[in-house]
This record gives structure tokens, sequence and C-alpha cells, in this order.
């Protein structure tokens, strides 16, 4: 692929910006262990595995994005937000253009309330988001959950067999729910409806004051990827989530 065009498809504007970052001697292209400044926008490179240098940026050429972001409160997970700035502001620029066209970008797998942190996957690739978000697919997401009042074990066994909400007839239950402490609850859940936890915490007669969601299927936040950073998933957590969970359907 022409080194313009990798540029394009990796978020670094238009093919016109891309060429001129080229002339300019603002780009350079790893060949064998250095990085070297190519001037020749029409420069030949195989994709994978490049690694390239815009302005000073280390990158490596990735044909779709997957990578995770630590969610700190208050942001909103929009493009267009509210009230709140918006999740991709955490992100740099590439990332948030890449591809091009409407549907640029990578996007939130789903989304978390402004006030709820944790983890949060992103993806340009339509059936990866897809995958995660369909609730066909039983995808578990665990939340941490602080709740007001002291739990009991009444409260728990009704969070396991199902409670109503307002919106749907039919019981929704979580897939695991455990007491971690008298205000600390850790709940598995494989549906992603509005403001889910807070609801059916509220329909056993407790309270959310703080709501953390820490892993997806098999990929969980860890402590080196602090609050408001990123970082690219790995081929082995990108594999482990398109993978069948155990026991659910498609």
């Amino acid at each position: 692929m022409q080194l313009q065009d990798i540029l394009f498809s990796q978020g670094f504007g238009t093919r016109r910006i891309c060429c001129g970052l080229v002339q300019q001697g603002l780009v350079r292209v790893g060949v064998g262990d250095a990085l070297e400044v190519c001037l020749d926008p029409a420069a030949i490179f195989a994709e994978e595995g490049l690694v390239f240098q815009v302005q000073g940026d280390t990158w490596s050429y990735q044909e779709r994005a997957y990578l995770m972001v630590h969610k700190p409160a208050g942001f909103e997970c929009s493009q267009k937000p509210s009230t709140y700035p918006s999740v991709y502001t955490l992100l740099p620029g590439p990332l948030r253009t890449r591809g091009g066209g409407a549907a640029a970008g990578v996007q939130a797998v789903g989304r978390l309330d402004q006030d709820t942190t944790g983890l949060l996957l992103m993806s340009d690739d339509g059936k990866f988001i897809h995958r995660l978000t369909s609730p066909r697919h039983h995808v578990p997401k665990v939340y941490e959950v602080l709740v007001k009042h002291p739990l009991d074990t009444q409260q728990v066994k009704r969070l396991l067999e199902g409670v109503v909400l307002d919106d749907d007839p039919k019981p929704v239950k979580a897939q695991a729910c455990s007491a971690e402490n008298e205000f600390h609850l850790r709940l598995t859940l494989t549906e992603g409806k509005y403001h889910q936890v807070k609801r059916m915490v509220a329909a056993v007669g407790n309270r959310v004051e703080g709501l953390h969601r820490s892993s997806v299927g098999a990929i969980s936040l860890t402590p080196e990827l602090p609050p408001g950073q990123w970082r690219w998933l790995t081929r082995d957590e990108v594999f482990s989530l398109t993978q069948k969970v155990p026991g659910a359907p498609g």
C-alpha cells in the first residue's frame, strides 16, 4: 500500500494532508531496526507489522482498531455530549478519524453512564461491536456496585432470581451476584438495558451510590491502566472476546 494511503487509513487526515505530511519530512517509517524519513507519498510498504512515526508520535499499523479505555467519571459515551465532555476526547485524534467517511473513527462498544467508571471497549469493527452488544450472545459484564443501604441475602437472592423493571414485564436476572461486603455488590449481567444495574438494585429496595465495570467477557481492567488512559487490545484478547460464551446460543 502507498504510504499516503496507509496514513489515511490510520486517521491522519485526508489523502492530500497525508501526502503533505510525507513531503514535509514529518513521517518516518520502520526499515529494519530503524525509523527513516520517507519523502515519497507513493512509496509502497507492507502494512502488516509496519511501525511508523508521524510528527514524533510512534504508531503501528492496525487494520482494525480494538482498544480498551479506563473511563473516569464525568464523561459521556457520546460523540455529541449534552452536559459532560465526550469520552472520545480521551483518545488521540487519529483514532477518532481513522477510516474517513460518516462512520469514521472507533465507536464505544455499548455505553457507560457519565457517573459510571471502568472498562470501556472501543473498535471500528462493526461485527465485533455487534457481537459484544447483542443480547443473543450473552457476553458477561461484571460490575462493582457500591450501595446506600446494607445488603442482605434476600436482595442477592432476588437479583439472581429476577426482578421486573418498569419497561418490560419479563423479569431480568443477574448471571451472578454476590455481596463482597455490607455495601459492595458484585453483579454479572449478560444484557445491556438502559440504567439496568441502577434499576435492578432499586427494584430490590436499595440504591446505587457508585458503579464500576471491571470486566467484559474474558477481559478485565487492571491497575496498570489508570483512569482516563487507553491501550490497544492484544491479538489474544480480541480472539477471546469473539469466542462463543459456553451455554450461549449463536
